[in-house]
């Protein structure tokens, strides 16, 4: 089951003194292994929240998440000035280390404590093809049923 959020404001953009833009961004990353981590409804919520909490603490706005058996699409409405290297840092290691607090049995699995693999797909997103890749997103159980 894939979970879309649209926000109202996704077409906005962000004013701060002295500068206006907006920066939105669609990430891919990988379970280690791409080991199928999430095909438990339970294990798939609990990364859902643990990255809605990591982009409200950054103050990131989610326009589309999608969590699949071993991977996770996002597309995302960074701060200004936030490189999608450090947001994808920032989601990243707060999600392994509130799933390994949540389900201890995750070190069986992953002894060194590395839950998601070194890389990950990131692309900016403008207004013109946002529609396209929230519909990608949104689609991933269709794309993967094959």
């Amino acid at each position: 089951m894939q979970q879309i959020l649209l926000s109202e404001s996704y077409n906005r953009y962000q004013k701060r003194n002295h500068n206006v833009g907006i920066q939105i961004w669609h990430f891919e990353w990988c379970t280690k292994y791409r080991y199928k981590m999430f095909l438990q409804q339970k294990l798939k919520i609990f990364c859902e929240v643990a990255i809605k909490e990591c982009c409200s603490r950054n103050n990131f706005e989610i326009l589309a998440l999608n969590v699949q058996p071993n991977h996770v699409h996002l597309v995302v409405s960074l701060p200004r000035g936030m490189t999608d290297i450090k947001a994808l840092q920032l989601i990243k290691g707060f999600t392994s280390f509130l799933l390994f607090r949540l389900v201890p049995d995750f070190r069986k699995r992953y002894r060194k404590g590395k839950f998601w693999s070194k890389g990950s797909f990131s692309s900016t997103v403008g207004f013109t093809e946002l529609e396209s890749v929230v519909e990608y997103v949104k689609n991933q159980d269709i794309h993967h049923s094959h």
